[in-house]
């Protein structure tokens, strides 16, 4: 086969780059893909120091610059989360069956240190409904708060802990990819089928009962609530009704009218006020409506005595800190990320693992159980006018000023109250508008949002995540095992070559199959390959051989596989000897640096030979088309003389 060397692009034949060079590279691209320090690498070494402490501890960056008019707006956002935080740790507290003042304690230290290490402008840091349920669901499978409360707490800081060290080893490491196998999907089905359980469990306190499930699940949370009829207190149910009405009646008034979003943030704030006066006034205890009983004054205690690595006990809060720590991340990295969106800002996702993971490990020492970025109070944090993280700072000291002389204020709070006031937050967590959209547009997706809601509702709250996860990584390892491949055909008006499903007016060449493959070639998906290429051959022979053409040149673009293992060389010189036995030729066209690296250390690319690889698919069958037309020429000779 000859051609014309002027007229071709000339195949870049570099030595293959060393491992250590490939390693680096690779490191660099999987740990550092924002490459962070590009803007210091030439700065002198004070300046590098600087602009290290910078990125890695965020306040060094915008504090300096702050002023006074920044401020303002930090201090009205702060004073109004505030208002969100104390009605919201109460109610979530109850809900991981912990003493109230747990909630409180956990609005304190950890805005602090979020402040310090956090990325994100918006993020207001808070205890959240979902993962506070799924805390006492797996401790309660190892004890009972209501039996033993000292030991369970202890688990519940020790679960914290674990959650922190997890989060704070993925940011260092920068391994928030491990995050993402928790898709939208997954997210949005956990969310809503956590919400329909939280909603449930609410009745409790809606109707006032004394007695309930430790379970998680739909059926027996329905069968606790109608086995203990006898104990159901229309009077806490009256109450009940009323507070939740008056909370979604706020809810309503944001959505129409966005600028009045305020009145949804204090609502919580004043159902407890209202709350409070009404069980002091009314004796609202001598009716069947609960209160949340005494909270004391004073600032969080130490808890790292109360740390419990028990074997005995152990399991639980490692399951429980791992799980919830990748809820928490998952929520807390998305919720940021959506908000600096709207700004055309952006946030480091591995800066915020480290910041959440601190927050959580200096949270277990100080009695604060785990918290994150919640999308109600960032969602109020943002309206408000934030501008920077001082806004949790300004929230830790409304909370210390709360635990210091206003705690005991809030022991008449009626956990009817409370009750409502998650099951309004809950209610908002149902995005029924995702879920129709998912199987609109993409049925795989809806049933992997399916298997988490009906997961989490029905067996519970792990299995349903594990089993969406599932589906999710199935999905992932098909696209890996079933790559696309697809024939090219030239658009005569353009002079490209495009997928001829795609474009049914794209022509095959006569003489050439051109195939597309769009994926790594790897041991899961070589065998595929294989056949499918093979396949495509028996089709295109099948068809060509009824107009009186054959193939005599396959002809792979190669330009989108990024990577091959050696199975994968191997599988293309098997490729090769089956074509040539069907005397055809198989060319390569413009594989990547790491393809042609692999075929060339592997000594590959001398079975193939370098004058069978091309840069284009134009070169190729410039360079093929005379060996082409000689065997069209042989062939009429022949016939010619029969």
């Amino acid at each position: 086969m000859t051609s014309s060397p002027q007229s071709l692009h000339r195949v870049n034949y570099a030595a293959p780059r060393s491992f250590g060079i490939l390693l680096k590279a690779n490191l660099k691209e999987t740990l550092f893909p924002d490459d962070p320090f590009h803007e210091i690498k030439n700065e002198p070494i004070s300046r590098r120091f600087l602009k290290g402490a910078q990125y890695f501890v965020p306040i060094f960056e915008w504090l300096p610059k702050y002023s006074f008019k920044l401020f303002k707006y930090d201090l009205l956002a702060g004073i109004t989360i505030a208002s969100l935080a104390i009605p919201q740790g109460i109610s979530y507290a109850k809900l991981a069956n912990i003493p109230p003042i747990i909630g409180l304690y956990s609005s304190f230290v950890p805005p602090l240190i979020y402040a310090v290490f956090g990325s994100s402008k918006h993020l207001a840091v808070g205890t959240v409904a979902a993962c506070s349920l799924l805390i006492a669901a797996i401790i309660e499978e190892k004890v009972n708060a209501n039996d033993n409360m000292p030991l369970y707490l202890s688990l519940v800081f020790t679960a914290t802990l674990f959650s922190g060290l997890v989060q704070t080893a993925l940011g260092l490491l920068r391994l928030g990819i491990l995050v993402d196998f928790l898709s939208h999907s997954t997210i949005t089905g956990f969310m809503g089928g956590t919400a329909i359980i939280i909603c449930l469990q609410q009745l409790k306190g809606m109707l006032g009962l004394k007695h309930f499930t430790t379970h998680t699940d739909v059926v027996s949370v329905l069968r606790a609530i109608f086995h203990n009829r006898k104990e159901w207190k229309w009077e806490s149910a009256v109450v009940g009704i009323i507070f939740l009405t008056f909370l979604q009646f706020t809810r309503f008034v944001k959505n129409k009218k966005p600028k009045l979003f305020w009145v949804s943030a204090i609502a919580p704030m004043v159902t407890v006020i209202v709350g409070c006066l009404f069980a002091y006034f009314a004796h609202a205890e001598k009716h069947g409506i609960q209160i949340v009983g005494h909270l004391s004054k004073g600032i969080n205690p130490s808890s790292i005595h109360l740390l419990n690595f028990d074997p005995k006990y152990i399991s639980a809060p490692i399951k429980a800190g791992v799980i919830a720590a990748m809820i928490s991340l998952a929520e807390g990295i998305a919720i940021g990320r959506s908000f600096a969106i709207i700004r055309n800002e952006q946030i480091d996702g591995n800066k915020e693992m480290i910041a959440i993971g601190l927050m959580n490990i200096f949270g277990s020492f100080t009695s604060c159980y785990l918290t994150t970025g919640p999308f109600s109070k960032t969602a109020v944090n943002f309206n408000a006018g934030c501008k920077t993280a001082m806004s949790n700072v300004v929230m830790s000291i409304c909370m210390m000023l709360t635990l210091l002389f206003l705690a005991p204020l809030f022991s008449y709070t009626p956990l009817v109250s409370l009750s409502a006031i998650i099951m309004s937050a809950m209610l908002g967590l149902i995005d029924y508008d995702k879920a129709y959209h998912l199987f609109k547009t993409d049925k795989f997706d809806f049933c992997i949002c399916m298997a988490a809601f009906f997961g989490v509702s029905f067996i519970s709250m792990d299995i349903g995540l594990m089993l969406s996860v599932g589906l999710a990584l199935i999905r992932a390892l098909l696209y890996i095992a079933r790559p696309a491949t697809c024939k090219l055909g030239l658009i005569s008006e353009t002079g490209l070559y495009r997928d001829v499903e795609q474009y049914p007016d794209a022509n095959g060449i006569a003489g050439f199959l051109i195939l597309k493959l769009g994926s790594p070639i790897y041991f899961a998906n070589c065998n595929y390959i294989r056949e499918r290429i093979l396949r495509w051959i028996r089709d295109e022979r099948s068809l060509t051989i009824s107009k009186g053409n054959e193939i005599e040149f396959l002809l792979l673009e190669l330009g989108g596989i990024t990577s091959i293992d050696i199975t994968g060389v191997e599988t293309l010189l098997e490729i090769r000897r089956c074509v040539e036995a069907k005397g055809i030729k198989m060319i390569l066209v413009n594989p990547r640096l790491g393809v042609l690296e692999k075929l060339m250390v592997t000594e590959s690319i001398d079975t193939v030979t370098k004058e069978s690889v091309f840069l284009t698919i134009e070169d190729a069958i410039d360079a093929c088309r005379f060996s082409l037309k000689c065997s069209d020429q042989m062939k009429t000779e022949n016939l010619a003389i029969v």
